[in-house]
């Protein structure tokens, strides 16, 4: 399986995170349909079928991260 750079998996996960406090702070259309293209660029980037899945599987991937580091698990 190809992998996604870091610097693209870094990006795409602070992009995620952004859209995910706007749609929060004023559910906008607009700003779901971008969350919603972000969550499928992470799921195609880490092979997964789920956003939170993405999340996870892109922040493991991430430099720094350690195999018994459970934070990612933390939402």
């Amino acid at each position: 399986m190809l992998m996604a750079h870091p610097a693209v998996l870094t990006r795409l996960v602070e992009q995620y995170e952004t859209l995910q406090a706007l749609h929060a702070e004023n559910g906008s259309s607009e700003v779901r349909r971008r969350m919603d293209d972000v969550a499928y660029t992470l799921c195609i980037a880490t092979g997964t079928r789920d956003v939170g899945t993405a999340l996870i599987a892109a922040r493991y991937q991430l430099p720094g991260a350690r195999p018994e580091d459970d934070s990612a698990l933390t939402t």
